[in-house]
């Protein structure tokens, strides 16, 4: 199964929303709160090379990562293998 880490801030509808999606099919997942450490805000800007949320990464069983910024629910569905 995928590890799937989300960046995400408290006053983020998209955070929510992506949240509540995976929720909705058993999903588990990290939630990284970027507003709330400052070590975490340093540590998506060095993965992302900017401080939008959400911004999800999902390692695959194979060892790739997938990184995805906002709810775009199409590529969350394709790295994930959801039809």
């Amino acid at each position: 199964m995928s590890e799937i880490t989300i960046y995400s801030t408290a006053t983020c509808g998209y955070c929510t929303m992506l949240k509540s999606y995976l929720n909705n099919r058993d999903i588990s997942y990290e939630e990284k709160h970027a507003d709330l450490d400052q070590k975490l805000a340093e540590e998506l800007y060095e993965k992302s090379g900017q401080l939008g949320v959400p911004f999800t990464i999902i390692k695959k069983d194979d060892g790739t990562e997938e990184s995805i910024l906002g709810f775009d629910r199409q590529k969350i569905d394709m790295a994930l293998g959801i039809k």
